[in-house]
């Protein structure tokens, strides 16, 4: 017999619906993602950590899970949300199904409920505060439990989900460069795609100091995505100004965009209900191509969408903005030459899963370490 659940909004609105996954409570920030493939990467992506993610495509768990896809060493969502679970999975990949993951890991989940209503709730109200209990069912109840938890805005998550000690991703093949990739909330693609391409990439905790950074004698820095709110981040913030001022290349994406735009004098802020899926449209204004791109961050870069502005390291400007909302989704810093010196973007050029329109940023990163950006 199926064990009932309950998911309950900050704001009071409730969803009755079974157990998916462990049993127990939970809370976080209810978020949802547009992805109708991906949920295992999705699911160990460390820029979930405290979330409560909403698969919008309505079934979930058909390829069951397999030893090669996540993109770190555990799930990181806070809860899960699927309409329509899986009965059996069925893939040649699969070693087990999405489900027993789930209660393997102690991940709390619900299923059986609208999540199309709840996710025009959460686009109509904005990400908010949510808990799901299954032994806990009265809906005042878990309310009372959920407005005492924190808001996502202000949370410093980044030290959670970095890694413990450096480690090496050699290059494949001959070695060309040397990277050091800030550890925000790394996914195992992104050194892996730098891999491909000559580059040996140590990654270092977010904690690294300038001093164990340089130890390295890196020919460019990298900053990963990650959770939380980038005003929180005092340290990776003073460290790539340092870089920065020393000129050393720098390549950023998704928190590493925010980092970056804090580093040049812009603020940052939190969107409604943020950008999450696979399918997120962005304009490259160099090109003037559209990127079809992957996607999750809940804040954003507060830049002039237009012309450039100054920086203590020369002039910058928004590289890329977001179709859908105008969204600041990349940056460029350039010399008053107009060579490149530093750049990043929102979105997930590794693309695991998604498209791979965004993948030659790393070999522009290439170019900008051989000085022909």
């Amino acid at each position: 017999m199926s064990q009932p659940a309950l998911l309950v909004l900050e704001d009071g609105r409730s969803f009755a619906g079974t157990s998916y996954g462990a049993t127990g409570e939970t809370f976080g920030e209810a978020v949802f993602t547009t992805g109708m493939t991906g949920y295992q990467e999705t699911l160990t992506d460390p820029s979930y950590h405290r979330q409560i993610v909403t698969q919008t495509a309505p079934h979930i768990g058909n390829t069951g899970v397999n030893d090669e896809d996540d993109e770190s060493h555990k799930i990181w969502v806070a809860g899960y949300i699927v309409r329509d679970p899986a009965r059996v999975s069925s893939n040649w990949r699969a070693t087990r199904s999405l489900d027993d993951q789930l209660k393997s890991q102690g991940i709390v989940g619900i299923s059986g409920i609208d999540t199309r209503a709840l996710t025009r709730h959460l686009r109509e109200r904005g990400a908010m505060r949510a808990g799901i209990s299954t032994s806990v069912l009265d809906p005042a109840e878990l309310l009372a439990k959920v407005l005492e938890q924190p808001a996502m805005a202000g949370a410093d998550l980044a030290a959670e989900v970095t890694t413990n000690e450096s480690y090496v991703v050699p290059a494949e093949g001959e070695k060309r460069f040397t990277v050091v990739a800030l550890d925000l909330g790394i996914k195992a693609m992104t050194p892996k795609r730098m891999a491909e391409r000559g580059i040996e990439v140590h990654v270092l905790p977010a904690t690294a100091s300038l001093e164990e950074v340089l130890a390295v004698n890196p020919d460019g820095i990298f900053m990963s995505n990650g959770p939380g709110d980038p005003e929180t981040t005092e340290h990776p913030t003073t460290l790539l100004k340092e870089l920065l001022q020393r000129g050393k290349p720098y390549f950023g994406i998704c928190f590493g965009n925010q980092v970056f735009g804090r580093a040049l004098g812009l603020g940052t802020f939190k969107l409604k209900y943020g950008h999450r899926g696979i399918n997120q449209p962005v304009l490259d204004r160099a090109t003037g191509k559209v990127e079809i791109t992957a996607q999750n961050h809940g804040f954003a870069v507060d830049a002039p969408l237009e012309g450039t502005f100054e920086t203590p390291y020369g002039p910058a400007e928004v590289s890329h903005v977001s179709l859908n909302d105008n969204v600041v989704e990349g940056l460029k810093l350039t010399g008053h030459d107009g060579r490149v010196l530093a750049f990043s973007v929102q979105y997930h050029p590794e693309a695991a899963a998604g498209p791979h329109d965004s993948a030659y940023l790393f070999d522009r990163f290439v170019e900008l370490m051989e000085g022909r950006a």
